[in-house]
């Protein structure tokens, strides 16, 4: 296992990357919570590995495929991601369902858009497990409607109230926000929040941070957020010294 560390206390600012991968009618582009801070020697932040935007267009099929040693959420905000794998789960995540492969060991699974189905553009979340080789899972589950201006909580640490859980130090919240709303960001005593705008534009203090651009609040600090324009926006409380492991098939 590895130790994060942190770093100094402020918010600090990320461009959209140019990582990106395009297989035709299925394309993903990265974002690495690590490279918000200048020297920053891990592209994770802790037990935030990456945040993937993923597109399918209608009719697409991710064949078969295993995932090790990571926690991948999927976050539907509209449109349907179709699952089935090894288990026999054929299941549906779409904006009023969550789901939470807990990969451990190993665990199979296949991705696919049906041809009458709108165009998808999701997000799929990497957390490090603090251990290698955990009991591999699945958990599908409903969520709470979202409320205007108000943080929704998705997941958490095992043992929470969250109504879903990763194997480590991390919380995650979505938000829907009204132009001209300011909110506070959700916070974890000792911990750091890492922002990612998936709609819209934000103000997280005296920084503006963009559509699919991110922030990474540390060391106490506690900007307001202000949404420039509608937004749609994830924010993630973790501990950067929880024990981690980097050894996921994409989520390293």
């Amino acid at each position: 296992m590895d130790d994060a560390t942190s770093t100094e206390a402020g918010t600090h600012t990320a461009p959209r990357t140019d990582v990106s991968q395009n297989q035709g009618p299925f394309r993903i582009h990265f974002t690495f919570p690590g490279r918000a801070v200048p020297d920053h020697d891990d592209h994770g932040y802790g037990p935030l590995a990456t945040v993937v935007e993923s597109f399918m267009d209608p009719g697409t099929v991710i064949p078969m495929h295993q995932h090790r040693n990571e926690e991948i959420i999927s976050w539907v905000p509209a449109g349907v991601m179709r699952h089935d794998d090894h288990e026999g789960n054929e299941l549906v995540t779409d904006s009023d369902h969550l789901m939470v492969m807990n990969a451990g060991s190993g665990f199979w699974h296949a991705e696919e858009t049906f041809a009458d189905d709108p165009p998808l553009r999701m997000l799929q979340l990497f957390v490090r497990p603090h251990s290698l080789g955990l009991e591999p899972g699945i958990q599908h589950e409903p969520i709470p409607d979202p409320a205007e201006n108000e943080w929704r909580h998705l997941f958490g640490p095992e043992d929470g109230d969250a109504p879903l859980y990763v194997r480590n130090a991390v919380h995650c919240y979505d938000c829907r926000l009204e132009e001209g709303t300011t909110v506070a960001l959700p916070r974890q005593a000792r911990w750091d929040t890492y922002l990612y705008v998936f709609e819209g534009a934000l103000e997280v203090g005296a920084e503006t941070v963009g559509y699919t651009e991110s922030a990474l609040v540390t060391g106490g600090t506690d900007p307001a957020v202000t949404a420039l324009e509608a937004s749609v926006v994830l924010a993630f409380c973790l501990d950067p010294s929880a024990p981690i492991t980097r050894r996921g098939t994409i989520g390293r």
